[in-house]
């Protein structure tokens, strides 16, 4: 199955299934000699695991990140490195009564047509839980982009109507839904906790900010840096749209307005959102990606089954209402992929 692999000098390639024994990662590109251990892949499974709260599914997976190959007496190889997680709460009983119908907003009628089987237990592939293995992956290519002194954080900035006033990078982790605004939060969780009462769910927006990338990153013309975060962010299945800097704000603006002036000292805004002409600037990268409602909601919908028919289905099970919270930890380790292959890409050009 074609687009499982993510990346040039710095690649991923995911495999498993949501129902299936395991997923896992392969990562090739790896610097050797860099000190990494199970616990700093760890940290970031964890923040991405789901039953952490109300506000995410119930169902219980730990994801222990187990390392396979590609690390010798606690420092990389250079080798592939592998990385499984076993699923552990797998319930694929619970599709059973659907297994034959498409359900609204999921990938369940393109991928029968395109393959012509389809893996009914969670979506299979196109499941939310493949990402686990993209954060194992982001968490190998962070431990590498600290070396060179760069930050990525992520955080919801708006959930169900509900935006964010304020910014405090300290309150992300410390509120379920991940806001960086602590008072916006609270009303957050209480919008998510009464649409998954009705069976309902929303999405938001999530926005990142990355610090420390060193101007001159960045493949033009068609492997802009811009161009491939864009493709790392819209390969998360629930993301459908993104924008840097002033981003859409930009069509209401004036060219004196949008352009970035310069004195002695740098830049003096940011709407290009630290990228020009596909290249960092030096200054902070700022995008903000929109995420879709769950797919999978308890309230009776109209579809039709494999055979054409009409009926009418509800999708009951273990279900986050809203997927932003747990998308933030992937947001991050898509953009850590980019940028560490970026990096790579750009240390080979200069030989």
């Amino acid at each position: 199955m074609a687009g499982n692999t993510f990346g040039e000098a710095f690649r991923i390639t995911t495999f498993g299934e949501s129902h299936g024994a395991s997923i896992g990662v392969i990562i090739d590109g790896v610097t050797p000699g860099v000190e990494i251990d199970e616990k700093d892949i760890q940290v970031q499974m964890d923040r991405r695991k789901p039953g952490q709260s109300s506000v995410t599914t119930p169902r219980k997976e730990y994801d222990i990140v187990h390392i396979l190959s590609g690390v010798f007496e606690g420092k990389t190889t250079g080798t592939p490195l592998s990385i499984i997680l076993h699923n552990h709460d797998m319930r694929p009983e619970a599709y059973s009564d659907i297994q034959l119908a498409f359900r609204p907003g999921h990938a369940d009628f393109t991928y029968l047509q395109k393959y012509g089987i389809r893996d009914h237990r969670g979506s299979g592939r196109a499941s939310g839980r493949e990402t686990a293995a993209r954060v194992a992956g982001g968490a190998v290519a962070r431990k590498l982009l600290e070396r060179r002194g760069v930050q990525i954080v992520a955080y919801t900035k708006e959930l169900g109507g509900i935006k964010c006033q304020t910014f405090d990078e300290q309150a992300i982790e410390k509120n379920p839904v991940r806001a960086c605004d602590p008072e916006a939060a609270v009303e957050m969780v209480k919008r998510v906790e009464q649409l998954a009462a009705e069976g309902n769910s929303c999405g938001g927006i999530v926005e990142c900010r990355i610090r420390g990338v060193v101007p001159g990153l960045g493949e033009p013309v068609f492997d802009k840096l811009d161009a491939e975060l864009a493709k790392a962010m819209l390969s998360i299945g629930a993301v459908k749209g993104i924008e840097f800097g002033a981003g859409f704000a930009a069509a209401e603006m004036l060219g004196s307005e949008h352009n970035d002036e310069m004195d002695a000292s740098g830049f003096l805004t940011n709407n290009a959102g630290g990228i020009i002409g596909g290249i960092s600037t030096g200054q902070e990268i700022v995008f903000r990606v929109a995420v879709k409602p769950t797919s999978s909601i308890s309230l009776p919908q109209r579809t039709m089954n494999v055979k054409g028919e009409e009926q009418e289905i509800r999708t009951i099970g273990r279900h986050d209402p809203s997927i932003c919270p747990r998308i933030v930890p992937v947001v991050e380790a898509m953009a850590c992929l980019v940028l560490e292959d970026h990096y790579k890409r750009q240390a080979a050009m200069l030989g």
